[in-house]
């Protein structure tokens, strides 16, 4: 499927059955990874064959079952962190997709204490990527109407519209949608992470969508 396809189809899931990711599929994973950590100044991490994560009460909590690998979103300390947290982490989101397999952003119901990932100095974990072959394929989540998160005075662009509709169908916290995207004069485009839990992280998804649908060279972040 090409990237749009993968949007589109890509929903959260929970639920995954007990089928290993081919080593092709890791290995073409972590070399998205690496480039991402690179790109962005980041520390994410694939984790595989490893069902501590996802046991005890917060994963029961969270209706998880059978996840066994995960991406650990890592970086150093910084204001901007779990923006690039989420713009980088998203990208390798939607090759995962891509490639066949599932996934679930998940915060707080797995085991931080039990989840396998390296701290180097100045590090913090922001959250993991729940990783695998669901046992359903996840529901499509409600999207609010674009005119309660876009802002364009002049007549829309085809280039901005496009953009908009992708960052849409961008996953956020408890599907709260949380952002704000403006058009500036030119092609200045202002994105904004309103009030809500990890709405900076959720801002770095919106913006990588944001970006495939309108295209790097029709625009400028303000």
């Amino acid at each position: 499927m090409d990237i749009y396809e993968a949007m589109l189809s890509r929903h959260s899931v929970r639920r995954y059955l007990d089928r290993p990711i081919p080593a092709a599929i890791r290995e073409r994973l972590q070399q998205e990874i690496d480039t991402c950590n690179c790109e962005g100044g980041l520390h994410l991490q694939l984790v595989t064959e490893e069902p501590g994560a996802f046991t005890g009460v917060m994963a029961r909590y969270g209706s998880f079952s059978g996840v066994r690998n995960y991406i650990a979103v890592v970086g150093k300390k910084a204001d901007d962190l779990e923006e690039r947290g989420g713009y980088y982490g998203q990208r390798v989101v939607l090759l995962a997709q891509q490639l066949g397999l599932n996934s679930c952003w998940v915060a707080l119901t797995f085991s931080k204490r039990r989840a396998r990932f390296t701290l180097d100095e100045g590090e913090k974990l922001v959250l993991v990527v729940a990783l695998g072959y669901g046992a359903t394929q996840g529901a499509p989540h409600r999207s609010k109407p674009m005119s309660e998160l876009v802002r364009c005075l002049n007549p829309m662009p085809d280039w901005f519209r496009r953009g908009a509709e992708y960052a849409l169908t961008a996953p956020t916290a408890m599907n709260q949608q949380k952002f704000l995207l403006e058009l500036a004069d030119g092609n200045n485009v202002r994105a904004t992470a309103l009030r809500g839990p990890y709405a900076k992280l959720d801002l770095g998804i919106v913006k990588y969508q944001f970006e495939l649908g309108a295209g790097r060279e029709n625009f400028r972040w303000a």
